[in-house]
């Protein structure tokens, strides 16, 4: 155990790692050398910041907390704290079954953590963070919270409401990440279409985006998490507007059958659905969609899923993820649906899904060979440097992979000419 460290693990969504990294700037701000997810966990103190949105992050974040327990038990690390979605909603029973846990912190009352170790919360570095990415890009947290009312999401009943943050704000935020360096911004919320309803009365990512998009320094702008349903009609218009704009959009849209889509709770039918991809494909010719889609949903029946795999096959998503339900408690569907569909079946079908998804995606990386893209640079593993086009997002899409016959620089962009594809994978050399 070394004393002044603070380790920081971060589980779950991008939206817990920016929670994550202003926390480490206050613990950083009062003296401790902070680690986000060192190699060998030893610290005075350790944080562990949870997912509780499906069954399967949930369990991944009791494993470490239990795997954590035992370090401390070993007296290899101090103070074990726990915060984030699992104890927003768990908290109760946490604690109960959890005793070895010095202090459960929710997902908004974290702030509470820097006092009770005996240190100052510093508001003026409230926005300011210890960036736990690449240094060259970060995430940018528009908004918190969700007024949708999917059945299957449990995301409502953790966060509360959409609460957008005024672009001021968020400007203040982007334009001090430049001067440090940063030049990838993806910008994130739980549903970034409905950023400015609350605030200014209107849909305003639009008007947001064209801010952002003219401060000086920002090369890469991306977008996350939009919501389908009173999809805002000037987004497109802003991404085509501006260069630095990535042409990529993280849309999704769970389902395609109205009839899946009504139990879902989504408030879009089908036609609506495939007349928005359309209006976005034409006013953004070269936009790359990912989305996301579930499979296993209560009273989804074979057709449901075979008109889901015919509308796959038709629109020929770049990017595309799927899940198996899970039944989460105090949903909509937790309410009203029994969780029928065996495990197998859900299985079954996702395993369908994304191999139709992997011919695609093969195909659309094929026609990218001899096309001269440019590349961010993120890493280097031998014999490869490792480094994203605009429509490859950090974490989720495919790299580019580079030879190491030229020296490139980490965070630099550089032109290169695509020699060779795999299905998630491409491959190129500088020119």
């Amino acid at each position: 155990m070394r004393k002044g460290v603070i380790d920081v693990i971060t589980l779950g969504c991008s939206k817990n790692l920016v929670d994550s990294e202003r926390l480490m700037r206050q613990f950083a701000y009062n003296g401790f050398l902070t680690r986000h997810e060192p190699r060998s966990v030893g610290g005075e103190i350790v944080v562990v910041n949870t997912c509780g949105f499906i069954g399967s992050a949930k369990e991944e974040s009791i494993n470490t907390i239990l795997s954590l327990i035992e370090a401390k038990k070993k007296r290899k690390i101090g103070k074990l704290i726990v915060m984030g979605c699992l104890s927003e909603r768990y908290r109760d029973d946490l604690i109960r079954e959890l005793p070895e846990v010095d202090r459960f912190y929710g997902k908004f009352d974290w702030k509470q953590i820097i006092s009770d170790i005996g240190c100052s919360y510093n508001k003026l570095l409230e926005n300011e963070r210890l960036i736990a990415t690449p240094s060259h890009l970060a995430y940018v947290k528009i908004a918190e919270g969700c007024n949708r009312k999917c059945s299957y999401c449990a995301i409502p009943i953790i966060t509360g409401r959409h609460r957008s943050r005024s672009i001021e704000d968020i400007e203040h935020e982007v334009r001090s990440l430049v001067r440090g360096g940063v030049k990838e911004f993806n910008l994130i919320a739980q549903d970034l279409t409905y950023y400015g309803r609350d605030l200014y009365r209107k849909p305003s990512i639009a008007r947001l985006v064209d801010r952002l998009a003219k401060i000086d320094g920002v090369e890469w702008l991306r977008l996350h998490y939009a919501y389908p349903a009173h999809f805002p009609k000037d987004l497109p218009a802003a991404i085509a507007d501006h260069p630095n704009v990535c042409n990529y959009l993280d849309m999704a849209l769970q389902h395609i059958s109205d009839n899946m889509l009504r139990k879902m709770r989504r408030n879009i039918t089908k036609a609506e659905t495939i007349d928005l991809i359309a209006d976005i494909r034409r006013q953004v010719p070269d936009i790359h969609l990912r989305t996301t889609l579930l499979l296993g949903h209560p009273h989804e029946e074979e057709e449901d899923f075979e008109e889901l795999k015919e509308f796959v096959e038709a629109m020929r998503f770049e990017r595309l993820g799927a899940f198996a339900y899970s039944h989460e408690e105090g949903t909509f569907a937790d309410r009203h649906y029994r969780d029928e569909i065996p495990f197998d079946v859900k299985n079954r079908r996702l395993s369908e899904i994304m191999d139709i998804q992997e011919r695609i995606a093969e195909q659309h990386n094929a026609r990218k060979v001899g096309q001269v893209l440019r590349v961010l640079i993120d890493k280097k593993e031998e014999p490869y440097y490792v480094g994203r086009t605009e429509y490859d997002s950090p974490e989720v899409d495919g790299e580019v992979l580079i030879a190491d016959s030229h020296k490139l620089r980490v965070g630099n962009f550089y032109d290169v000419k695509i020699t060779d594809s795999q299905a998630f994978d491409l491959f190129g050399e500088v020119v």
